[in-house]
C-alpha cells in the first residue's frame, strides 16, 4: 500500500517521466511519425505511420465533437500532435496542453502556433481559468497509478481524475480518452524490465477500474480495444529505430537504443497475445 506523502508522489511521477520522455527530441524524432506522435496510431484504411496517426488524432477530435467547440485541453500532449491539429481548426480559439516533460514543452513553444499554450504541470496540480469545451488525453492515464497501490488507492487516482475533467469541463463536456491497460496479463505478471527501465513507478488500469472510477462521474459512451492498431505501431516503430540505428547510438548511445528495441518488440509481442490492450473510451460528463 502507498504511504508516500502527496508532495513526495507527485515529484516521483515527474521524477518517472522525464527519465522516459526527456531522453532527446532528436531521438524521438528519428523513428516517431512526422507529428511525433508517441502513442498508438489508427490504422483503419491506412497502410502508412504517419496517416496512421493523424487518424488517430481525427478519431480523438470526432469523439468529443472539436468542429463544433472553441476550446480543448490536451492532458499528456507529448510533442503536440493534437494541438497541431486544434491549431489549424478555425472555430478553435484556445488550446492548452499539460506535460511533465520539459523538452516537450520546449518544442511545444518553439512551434509558430497562435491558439496554443503549453503547460509543465501535473494534472492533480492544474487549475485552469475558465473550462473547456472538451478534452482530450491520449497515453497519460497508464502513468497515474504506481505499482505499490492497492486496487482501491488505485481506482481512487483515476475517480480523482475524472472529477478534475468533470470540473474542467462545460455543462455537456466530452472526454476522449486512451489508454494502455491490462489485458490477458495481471499486473502481478508485469515484466520488472518495463517496470524498472521503461517506464517506473507506472501502473496499468483495467477496464473495470476505469468504469468503477467513471460511475457517477462521467457516461462511458463507447469503448474500442485497438491493441492490434498498437502492435502494429510497435513494429513501425522498432524497425524505424533499426533503420537509423547508427544514428540513434551517436545521439543517446547504444545502451538507450537497445533498451529501446527491446522494449519495443516485447510491446508488440503483449499487443498482439492479448496481454494487453488499447482502449479508446468516449466518455459524457455528469452533472
Amino acid at each position: 500500500m502507498s504511504t508516500a506523502p502527496a508532495e513526495q508522489r507527485l515529484h516521483a511521477e515527474s521524477q518517472a517521466i522525464r527519465h522516459h520522455y526527456d531522453v532527446g527530441n532528436d531521438f524521438y524524432e528519428l523513428w516517431l511519425d512526422p507529428t511525433l506522435s508517441y502513442s498508438c496510431g489508427r490504422w483503419v484504411g491506412c497502410d502508412t505511420l504517419e496517416n496512421a496517426q493523424n487518424n488517430k488524432i481525427a478519431y480523438h477530435l470526432d469523439a468529443i465533437d472539436a468542429p463544433r467547440l472553441q476550446s480543448v485541453l490536451d492532458v499528456g500532449c507529448g510533442w503536440g500532435g493534437v494541438l497541431q491539429a486544434l491549431e489549424r481548426m478555425p472555430n478553435i480559439n484556445r488550446a492548452v496542453g499539460l506535460t511533465l516533460s520539459e523538452q516537450q514543452a520546449r518544442h511545444i513553444e518553439a512551434q509558430p502556433w497562435g491558439k496554443v499554450a503549453v503547460h509543465v504541470s501535473n494534472w492533480q496540480e492544474y487549475e485552469p481559468e475558465q473550462p473547456f469545451d472538451g478534452i482530450i488525453s491520449v497515453g497519460a492515464f497508464e502513468h497515474f497509478a504506481a505499482p505499490t497501490d492497492s486496487i482501491e488507492e488505485k481506482i481512487a487516482i483515476y475517480r480523482r481524475f475524472f472529477s478534475a475533467c468533470r470540473g474542467w469541463l462545460k455543462p455537456g463536456g466530452r472526454l476522449s480518452l486512451q489508454t494502455i491497460a491490462y489485458g490477458a496479463m495481471a499486473r502481478e505478471q508485469a515484466s520488472r524490465f518495463f517496470n524498472e527501465q521503461i517506464f517506473p513507478n507506472a501502473d496499468l488500469p483495467t477496464l473495470s477500474e476505469i468504469a468503477e472510477a467513471a460511475q457517477g462521474v462521467f457516461e462511458i459512451e463507447r469503448v474500442e480495444n485497438g491493441r492490434l492498431d498498437y502492435a502494429r505501431t510497435c513494429e513501425h516503430w522498432y524497425r524505424r529505430l533499426s533503420a537509423n540505428r547508427a544514428l540513434a547510438v551517436e545521439r543517446v548511445g547504444e545502451e538507450v537504443v537497445n533498451r529501446y528495441l527491446r522494449y519495443l518488440k516485447m510491446s508488440a509481442y503483449g499487443f498482439q497475445f492479448g496481454k494487453i490492450q488499447l482502449l479508446r473510451l468516449q466518455l459524457h460528463a455528469l452533472r
